[in-house]
């Protein structure tokens, strides 16, 4: 699961209305329907939630729900008078007096709350019992090193996994914590980067979506032969901004909103093309053309918000407290087209809840192809296979 800030509010939506689906052919109170869980980005806060109730994916999604659907800003981000003006006035003095400024900001917003946050809802110990007990197979969590420019797949795995080395991509097997979370989930300006141990020394850790130009890389490594991708890009997205009027020059907010989304949300649909033309080419391939060298075809099944997140944003860009509403308001981000940029940072209920309900809505217009692809149920009669290999939530 790739997130977004407060986008990944969908994702928990899809998880519900997958627990649903369970529930009418008996599975409810079973293990999760994936053995692998990976996430990046707010996808890796979505994605412990599962990790640490993998032994009940009804209790699991129910909690992870209730956590998103009562989420307040401050409970993500310090939005009170004196946080949010020390931070906008520090960034201004740099900004314009840099050179007498001896303190340089590290982020727009302080983002202390979300460790309080993340501690009620992940448990380190509980992922390595779900482990232990073997309803799961693994967990991945993605952050960016700001001081190699590498990404970095933190995991735990019920077996050993030899830990995997490419370009710009290194695995490390550690305990995941909550200061994991907070990497891999902290929007670049936006929230502080977090330090974190890797081969002996520490390195600053930001957003793992930035530059993930292979975010289904591990799942596969982890031996994931069928993936559940749930993403936070709008299928209709484009639409929705030709419909809004252009007002003239592009705000800040504006400009900051697509920098953000191809940050974001590009690279799963590009990773899901390559993955889906490897899959071609092995097919064609004769048995007879023997080793692979390790290729093997990975099945992926995509879900997607079916309506533009951005124009729901626009509707509730007033529900942001009013310190971040006039922080933002001088760049255009309370503006209809400054709506992607708040969309990260709208952690209100009023605007989870309706993330929530569309993710519940999309799961349950793919019901019969998610019933297939996670439980082998056969739609002429409605009973579940077992299948030979857990599928893979991801990226």
């Amino acid at each position: 699961m790739m997130g977004g800030g407060a986008r990944a509010a969908y994702q928990a939506g899809v998880l519900a209305g997958i627990a649903r689906i369970a529930a009418r052919h008996g599975l409810a109170h079973c293990p999760l329907p994936f053995g692998i869980v990976t996430g990046t980005s707010a996808g890796a806060i979505n994605s412990a939630g599962m990790a640490v109730g993998a032994a009940d994916f009804q209790a699991a999604t129910d909690r992870l729900g209730a956590l998103w659907h009562g989420i307040h800003a401050d409970d993500v981000y310090r939005t009170g008078v004196l946080g949010v003006g020390v931070s906008g006035a520090r960034w201004l003095s740099s900004l314009a007096f840099g050179w007498i400024t001896r303190q340089a900001p590290r982020a727009l917003f302080d983002n202390a709350p979300l460790d309080s946050f993340l501690t009620e809802l992940f448990e380190p110990g509980r992922v390595q019992a779900s482990l232990d007990a073997g309803v799961l197979q693994a967990f991945a969590v993605t952050a960016l090193s700001y001081s190699t420019g590498r990404h970095v797949t933190f995991y735990q795995s019920h077996r050993r996994i030899q830990p995997w080395q490419r370009s710009q991509r290194l695995a490390v097997e550690a305990p995941i914590g909550v200061d994991h979370l907070l990497a891999s989930s902290s929007i670049p300006f936006l929230f502080p980067s977090v330090p974190l141990e890797i081969e002996g020394h520490h390195e600053w850790f930001g957003d793992g979506t930035m530059r993930q130009m292979s975010p289904l890389s591990p799942a596969i490594h982890l031996g994931a032969s069928r993936i559940l991708a749930i993403g936070a890009a709008s299928r209709q997205r484009p639409g929705w901004f030709d419909t809004v009027p252009s007002g003239g020059y592009p705000s800040l907010a504006q400009v900051g909103g697509q920098a953000l989304a191809s940050i974001f949300l590009d690279g799963l649909q590009a990773d899901i093309e390559r993955l889906t033309h490897i899959n071609r080419l092995l097919a064609r391939m004769p048995e007879a053309a023997g080793d692979t060298d390790g290729w093997r075809p990975v099945e992926v099944m995509t879900i997607a918000p079916s309506e533009p997140i951005e124009a729901i944003a626009a509707q509730h860009v007033h529900r942001l407290p009013r310190t971040v509403r006039a922080l933002l308001a001088p760049l255009g981000g309370t503006e209809a087209r400054g709506a992607a940029f708040a969309s990260y940072l709208l952690f209100e209920p009023e605007f989870t809840q309706a993330l929530l309900a569309l993710g519940e809505r999309d799961a349950a217009a793919e019901a019969d192809a998610i019933a297939a692809f996670l439980y082998g149920v056969v739609p002429e009669t409605g009973h579940a296979a077992v299948r030979a290999t857990d599928p893979a939530l991801a990226p």
